[in-house]
């Protein structure tokens, strides 16, 4: 396997990623999964985040339809990200990694709260850091969280995990003639109103050149490849 090409990354991990497909809640067969794999990438050499989201219990974009506030569902949703956490936490030790996680919303009792410098410490001691809780404010997405751990904490890239390997034009599940993107600009995402991240994100990955890479977690090795420089998904970046 060739040598890290980044000394520092974000990766972003859906609720829905750990949890079978179209399933709901924890499988702790796929949090292994994805444990294994960023255990994988840490041991190379790479410094490694990685926000989480809570899709896998709850929305609180959902619930807002359903009679309780958009600001009440959204933290919920946050509270849904810390149980992820914590799984993945406990997973990646079993596995020999050594970890820490840090809560947007401070929960003294279960994590530690988000701190820029004692987030990079551990990184720099080679600790695989886990951010929950989103920014710990509502009506932002864990997209958002992960573009602004990135900036925050000085990631070289933003490694955004998904269950399709890249960017199409459209649904290449609904559409079987789909186009993929190997390389696309922070404008052209922009422009073109493609769904990767919510445009807060990518604006801020653009504002700080933060190279996006976009790829199918669910393919065994991907994570390691990412962060290796391999041709993998698509690539997000100022040209």
């Amino acid at each position: 396997m060739p040598a890290p090409v980044y000394k520092r990354v974000v990766l972003k991990c859906s609720g829905e990623a750990f949890c079978k497909e179209e399933g709901k809640g924890l499988d702790i067969e796929e949090v292994s999964h994805i444990g294994a794999q960023i255990l994988a990438a840490s041991r190379s050499g790479v410094q490694v985040g990685v926000v989480v989201g809570g899709g896998n219990f709850l929305r609180g974009a959902q619930l807002s339809t359903k009679g309780i506030s958009a600001a009440t569902g959204d933290y919920m949703g946050m509270l849904a990200t810390v149980i992820n956490a914590l799984a993945l936490q406990d997973v990646l030790e079993h596995l020999g990694g050594e970890t820490r996680v840090l809560t947007a919303v401070p929960m003294q009792a279960m994590a530690e709260p988000f701190i820029r410098r004692r987030a990079i410490r551990h990184l720099e001691k080679g600790r695989i850091v886990i951010l929950a809780a989103g920014t710990g404010n509502p009506h932002f997405t864990t997209d958002t969280a992960a573009a602004l751990r990135s900036t925050e904490i000085g990631a070289d890239a933003l490694l955004k995990a998904t269950k399709v390997d890249g960017v199409y034009d459209s649904d290449p599940k609904i559409n079987p003639h789909a186009k993929k993107f190997e390389h696309l600009t922070y404008l052209d995402v922009l422009n073109r109103g493609l769904r990767v991240m919510d445009s807060t994100a990518i604006s801020l990955c653009m504002d700080n050149r933060i190279k996006i890479l976009v790829f199918n977690l669910k393919k065994e090795g991907n994570i390691l490849k990412a962060v290796s420089g391999q041709s993998i998904g698509t690539l997000i970046s100022a040209g």
